[in-house]
């Protein structure tokens, strides 16, 4: 008999739930856009109103309209939502005021106790898991950032000062569970808001990026993987908690007690390639419509015909800037009248490669250790250009996955192993991940951005006393 896994992946644009079978074919799927974030005032980045359980209502009730199977042969549901975000609750686990975005300054301050109705202070993920099934539960491995929690044992630090700093106090806190436990069932209230099973049992998995590795297939740590979302990061995994880390940090991943290494990232990653694109305006739409193509399709396919290195232009990304250096600034350099609009949006996509390379690079040295691999997910790696760019600024073999979501097929595949669908994770990956193509390097392309890439990691040094002294006049 078949039976059925649903991923469900609250991500930082959009909602989306994928109904996979068990060897991790998409049967049927929902998505609802977010709502642009509320922004009052510099420093407040709000989701609005209720917009996550929202946009998880739509999507369930899109993937379950699309669903021609028996409800009863699905076998549970993993969660999977935005990592870093921090959720305010009344007793009854309603929201006291919009669930504060990873963007926004106070989820990387203390707690301040300002409103008598809080009761409970959680993450995007506790605040869902109690919409769906009542219970005042969490993964434990969503909990990174300023939170009391002891990453080497994956539970609520018993030291006085970590709970001090935090300034949460335990009644507030969610109980904790480890990533494949079940968190509770759907309610009636839940499925009414969902048309999710009532009963369904919902599983734990973890923070966002380690569900995603998970449902990249990433197991081995000389494998890399690029994650292209809204913030771009590399990742590995590994089985020490390092806190000393220079140029990395450890993040919990979706198997108890392991770890996702992760490095620095690129802020509005591909946020800047829609950017770009949207700013390209019309002329761009209507070319790519007398071609029948899309518009990112239309640019893809004329970036492809830009050498590589775009004849020189390079584009410095920080177009959200870092919290380390909030002076800087997006910029493209190197114009001299060879380039158009394909130049622009190719430079955008090296831009990402040769950074990643950067600050992967950066953590190999850390670990000790190199990658023979590269796995690319993320809608971005649906780009054949953009991998291929990956594969030659990288010099090594680099695979896209055939699920592009790959953290609600990782959120699916988590539930299968709580629920006792396969016996472990690695049984889990290879029945439900697989490779849909593996780009090679061009040795000739590799060469030339090896060379690019001596210019371009000092790029910063030389612009940020341009953008250190324009910030005091501009912001």
């Amino acid at each position: 008999m078949t039976r059925y896994l649903i991923g469900i992946d609250n991500g930082s644009q959009s909602t989306k739930v994928t109904i996979f079978d068990e060897n991790g074919a998409v049967v049927s799927q929902g998505r609802r856009a977010l709502r642009p974030s509320h922004t009052p005032r510099p420093g407040v980045v709000e989701h609005p109103d209720d917009d996550l359980w929202s946009s998880v209502g739509a999507a369930c009730r899109e993937a379950m309209a699309g669903f021609d199977g028996d409800p009863a042969d699905i076998a549970g549901a993993g969660l999977c939502t935005i990592r870093f975000c921090r959720a305010l609750l009344r007793a009854d686990g309603t929201l006291a005021q919009p669930v504060l975005s990873w963007m926004d300054e106070r989820v990387s301050r203390p707690y301040v106790h300002e409103d008598d109705s809080v009761a409970r202070v959680t993450t995007s993920s506790g605040y869902i898991t109690h919409r769906l099934t009542g219970e005042f539960r969490d993964t434990a491995a969503n909990y990174q950032g300023m939170w009391p929690i002891d990453t080497d044992t994956w539970q609520w630090s018993k030291d006085p000062q970590v709970r001090e700093n935090a300034g949460i106090p335990a009644e507030m806190l969610f109980d904790l569970v480890m990533p494949g436990e079940t968190l509770g069932r759907v309610t009636e209230a839940a499925a009414e808001h969902t048309g999710l099973p009532r009963g369904l049992p919902v599983v734990a998995t973890a923070n966002d990026k380690a569900v995603e590795a998970l449902g990249c297939g990433l197991r081995h740590p000389g494998t890399l993987l690029i994650s292209l979302g809204t913030y771009i990061a590399s990742m590995t995994t590994g089985d020490r908690n390092i806190t000393d880390a220079k140029g990395f940090w450890t993040n919990f991943a979706c198997v108890p007690h392991a770890y996702l290494y992760e490095s620095g990232g690129i802020r509005r990653g591909m946020w800047t390639v829609s950017w770009l694109r949207d700013l390209l305006g019309e002329e761009v739409v209507a070319r790519a419509r007398e071609t029948g193509q899309g518009v990112e399709e239309y640019l893809n396919a004329g970036a492809a015909q830009v050498p590589a290195g775009s004849d020189g232009l390079m584009a410095v990304l920080d177009w959200l800037a870092p919290v380390e250096a909030p002076f800087r600034k997006g910029a493209f350099l190197g114009f001299d009248g060879r380039q158009g609009r394909f130049h622009l949006y190719r430079s955008v996509l090296e831009a990402i490669a040769l950074t990643m390379y950067d600050r992967a690079s950066t953590m190999a040295d850390g670990l000790g250790t190199g990658f023979e691999r590269v796995i690319v997910s993320g809608g971005g790696a649906g780009s054949d250009v953009m991998m291929g760019i990956i594969a030659d600024v990288f010099g090594t073999p680099t695979a896209r996955t055939a699920v592009n979501n790959a953290a609600g097929l990782g959120a699916a595949l988590c539930a299968g192993v709580g629920l006792g669908r396969f016996a472990d994770v690695d049984e889990a990956v290879d029945a439900m991940v697989s490779v849909d193509v593996e780009f090679r390097p061009d040795s000739i392309n590799h060469e030339l951005y090896a060379r690019q890439h001596e210019v371009y990691r000092d790029i910063t040094r030389h612009t940020d006393e341009v953008f250190r002294r324009s910030a005091r006049i501009f912001g």
